[in-house]
Parts: C-alpha cells; structure tokens; sequence
C-alpha cells in the first residue's frame, strides 16, 4: 500500500484539525466530509476519517449517523486497501456507501495535482 503523499496528507491533516476547532457542527461536519474525500484511496487515514465522523455522530446524539459511521468503519479501511472507495464520496450516512459523488474543484487539484478541467480537456 503507498503512502499518502505529502500535500494530500497536509490538506487532510488541516481539514481534521478545522474540524476539530470548529465550534459549528455543521462546520465540523463540512471538514469532515472534505476530510473523507481526501483520505480514501488510504486505509488508516480513510479509517481516521470514519473514527472522527463517529465522535462527532455521538457528540451530536444522532444515533443514525453513529450507527452508520460504525459499519463504515468496518468496510471502510479494507476498501480502501481493495481499491474500492467510491472517488468524492463525504462519508456521510445519508450517502450510499458505494456511491460516487464529483470531487470539489480544490480538492480535485490535491489529488490529481492538475486542475479539473484540465483533466476533462486532456480526455477528449
């Protein structure tokens, strides 16, 4: 399994500890789901990701998201090592576990080091 790289690992640090110092949940949740998103193709970090999102399920007594963030991570991490985290998913409850979601523009460019639309031009 690779490892994170560099600039990937920094945004997603930033992200847990954004969610982490926010005192907004819906905030909190925001960088979380961003968090998801950059941690996937990562065993342990996609893992840290679904640990977190569970914390803050319990803090904010929502039982059906605790429950769901629970059974993510189970599958999450050993997804992750199968390659098969569905790219641009949040990681939320309300979200198919296999359901592919487009990536935001600023994180795309992390993860692909190049900007979307290039990607969309270099493709046609």
């Amino acid at each position: 399994m690779s490892q994170m790289p560099p600039q990937v690992r920094t945004a997603f640090e930033d992200e847990l500890r954004k969610a982490r110092t926010s005192t907004d949940p819906e905030a909190m949740w925001r960088a979380l789901e961003r968090a998801h998103i950059l941690s996937q193709s990562w065993a342990w970090p996609h893992t840290r990701a679904h640990w977190h999102m569970l914390v803050l399920a319990v803090r904010c007594r929502d039982r059906t998201e605790a429950f769901g963030q629970v059974i993510r991570l189970l599958v999450g991490g050993p997804g992750s090592l199968m390659g098969r985290a569905p790219r641009g998913n949040t990681g939320r409850t309300g979200v198919g576990i296999n359901t592919v979601m487009p990536i935001p523009d600023d994180l795309a460019v992390i993860l692909n080091g190049i900007n979307p639309s290039q990607e969309v031009i270099h493709r046609t």
